[in-house]
């Protein structure tokens, strides 16, 4: 959790803010969104709150994706609950459970997550990736921040945050996670969240989402390296990323392929998180349920007729 900032709205539909979800802007840790930890003013729902960036290039455009995103049924993608607008500015909400952005797990375990976490993670974003693409539509907008890790693993928000792109580059994305057929104006495919996807690895296993190969564990440079080929031509698909993570790595043996749509957390335990990353959710709820909700702000008066 961190404090509101001057610019943050102090009330989006009936939610009242009561903090930031992400801390400042670090290497991988940009959100191409607002997120805030939010309540109603009977104390009765508190949710995750997603707004556009104050410089995004097209509000309307994020709100049709947080629509779309509400129609979608993915494992694993975050799937708005409900959404509405402020004073012109789009919001969705969903329910909260404790959550930290990978870039927030990553500072509370104090370095890179270990290989067999960052696999299982993988294999998990990896199947609700596959199942979105088996229906034609791709995330658009994988990133570190992206990924929100919690005890029953990991959630993939900020639906489309490229497609809402401005000409520049969308605001919030991490370069470093953009394949280069969309840096260069491309459509948003299928095999540009696979790159993404391999970045966001990169970034769990090394704290980078562009590093050097000696940084990443031997037994995921090889996927990594294929995830990240500059041709979509020379990348897995999301399948395939998903039975190499499922099937092999340090200390494991063979496992039958995953079902369409099926991640590996389906048949097993949730991933084993490190104890400080479970502090910090624990602290994050702890310090959310203790917190006052703020004055609410007066109702606008209903507009007057003119005769």
């Amino acid at each position: 959790m961190e404090r509101l900032r001057h610019d943050d709205p102090p009330r989006l539909g009936p939610y009242l803010t009561l903090a930031r979800l992400d801390a400042d802007s670090t290497d991988g840790g940009a959100a191409p969104e607002r997120r805030y930890l939010a309540r109603t003013a009977d104390g009765e729902r508190t949710v995750l709150l997603c707004a556009p960036l104050p410089d995004a290039a097209a509000p309307a455009a994020w709100a049709m994706e947080a629509e779309l995103a509400s129609r979608l049924s993915v494992p694993r993608f975050l799937r708005p609950a409900s959404q509405g607008s402020e004073a012109g500015l789009p919001w969705y909400a969903v329910p909260y459970t404790p959550v930290l952005p990978l870039p927030a797990a990553l500072a509370a375990h104090g370095g890179p997550l270990p290989e067999d976490l960052v696999r299982r993670l993988g294999a998990a974003l990896a199947a609700g990736l596959a199942a979105a693409h088996a229906r034609g539509q791709a995330h658009a907008g994988v990133s570190p921040a992206a990924v929100l890790i919690g005890a029953a693993g990991p959630l993939l928000g900020c639906f489309g945050a490229a497609r809402c792109a401005a000409p520049g580059g969308p605001p919030g994305l991490d370069p470093g996670c953009l394949a280069p057929e969309l840096r260069s104006g491309g459509r948003p495919e299928p095999l540009g969240d696979v790159f993404a996807l391999g970045a966001v690895l990169a970034y769990a296993a090394s704290g980078h989402t562009v590093p050097e190969q000696s940084e990443l564990p031997p037994g995921l440079r090889r996927l990594l390296a294929s995830c990240l080929a500059r041709d979509p031509a020379d990348r897995p698909s999301a399948p395939q990323v998903l039975h190499a993570l499922s099937t092999t790595g340090p200390a494991q043996t063979p496992a039958p392929a995953a079902a369409p749509g099926a991640t590996v957390l389906d048949e097993q335990a949730p991933p084993q998180l490190p104890g400080r990353v479970v502090a910090a959710l624990a602290a994050q709820s702890a310090e959310l349920l203790a917190s006052e909700l703020p004055a609410a702000p007066p109702a606008r008066p209903a507009p007057q007729k003119v005769h």
